[in-house]
């Protein structure tokens, strides 16, 4: 991961947009309020930069939750659709080293790994639609469960009539609609 600094301006700028989205969105987040979440971003600045990598790729960040046992805020990405700056990427690295033509840029994981985030599991992604209908026209890799991933294989989820679909498919391919989507405990 990059240990990058925002600039003062950008980090007053993201801090604006942060809140503006937390109010919009209350219901994604009841009980929590967004001043316990700003002094937490204030006091870990490597977070602010690794969220304002998940805003400029399009994805949208707020926060979803609290983690009770860690005392961190869960920051994932609610943009409607895959975040547009994180898609057309294979699953990992070994997926990229394996296409022998027509290579993707680069792959979800290495993507998450060079913004400091985590791509969501399956359980996060149910999660995540229990707030709103998300990736009706796109779709999202999903951290996969090492025996799939060892057999070739990588999961992604969308949503298509009325619920929740979570597939398979091979983890070298990529589509111009599959990104992924991410989340950040601060």
């Amino acid at each position: 991961m990059k240990k990058e600094k925002l600039s003062k301006e950008r980090t007053t700028a993201l801090l604006l947009l942060l809140k503006k989205r937390f109010e919009k969105n209350m219901s994604r987040h009841k009980g929590i309020k967004w001043d316990d979440v700003q002094k937490r971003l204030e006091e870990k600045p490597q977070k602010l930069w690794s969220l304002n990598e998940m805003e400029e790729t399009n994805g949208e960040p707020d926060v979803t939750g609290y983690d009770k046992k860690t005392g961190e805020y869960i920051f994932v990405d609610c943009s409607a659709e895959s975040p547009k700056g994180r898609r057309s990427l294979c699953y990992d690295q070994a997926a990229w080293e394996s296409r022998k033509e027509h290579k993707p840029q680069n792959s979800a994981m290495a993507v998450a790994a060079e913004m400091g985030v985590e791509v969501l599991t399956e359980a996060q992604y149910h999660e995540l639609q229990q707030l709103g209908n998300f990736d009706a026209k796109t779709s999202s890799w999903l951290a996969t469960p090492a025996a799939v991933r060892e057999l070739g294989g990588a999961i992604f989820g969308d949503f298509r009539f009325g619920r929740v679909f979570i597939y398979h498919n091979g983890a070298e391919s990529y589509y111009g609609v599959r990104g992924f989507r991410a989340s950040l405990k601060v």
